[in-house]
Formats: C-alpha cells, sequence, structure tokens
C-alpha cells in the first residue's frame, strides 16, 4: 500500500487546483493507497522568512504538520498554478519555512 500526499498549494480552498487534488485523492483511495492532504492556503503560518538563515523562526504547529506528513510519504503529488513563470507566494513562503538547511 503506498503512502501519498497530495499537497495544493492554491492559496483558495474553491480552485481547480482543489478539484483536481480532491480528483486525484479519491482515485488513490480507490487503488488502496494511503493518502493525507496538505492545503498550504489553509495552513497558519507566517511564510515570510524574516531573519532568512541568519537566524532560526520557530515552525508554527500547521508546518510541523505538514512536515510529518510529507516525512511519512512515500510519493508526493505538488499541484499548484503556474502565476508569471511561477508558483503562488504562499507556496514559495512554505518552502521557504519547512524545508530549512541543517
Amino acid at each position: 500500500m503506498r503512502k501519498i500526499v497530495v499537497i495544493n498549494g492554491h492559496p483558495y480552498k474553491e480552485s481547480f487546483n482543489s478539484a483536481i487534488a480532491h480528483s486525484y485523492i479519491t482515485s488513490a483511495l480507490n487503488f488502496g493507497s494511503q493518502v493525507r492532504y496538505i492545503a498550504i492556503g489553509e495552513l497558519d503560518f507566517n511564510p515570510n522568512l524574516q531573519y532568512g538563515y541568519q537566524q532560526r523562526m520557530e515552525l508554527e504547529p500547521d508546518l510541523v504538520k505538514a512536515l510529518e506528513d510529507i516525512r511519512w510519504s512515500e510519493h508526493q503529488v505538488w499541484i499548484h498554478p503556474l502565476w508569471w513563470l511561477g508558483m503562488p507566494a504562499i507556496m514559495k513562503g512554505f518552502f521557504d519555512r519547512t524545508f530549512l538547511p541543517g
């Protein structure tokens, strides 16, 4: 049984990306996978890496839970819109705050 985490980087709950994510989740569950879902736009965290890498910011509980889900997974599905050739700012903030050196 595959352990999958689906990460939706769209900032709005009622988006086409959310529909894609939920369709994927439904199919994965039908094939017997275990699935966890992270909707970045619904997490409660400060996306601004205020001190760069000079000073560590403590992770908010939602980010701690998201990291636990990512570490638990064997397969990750990242879904997000492409805006001006990049990801939404909230998703960039998620990366900046969670994927830290050390």
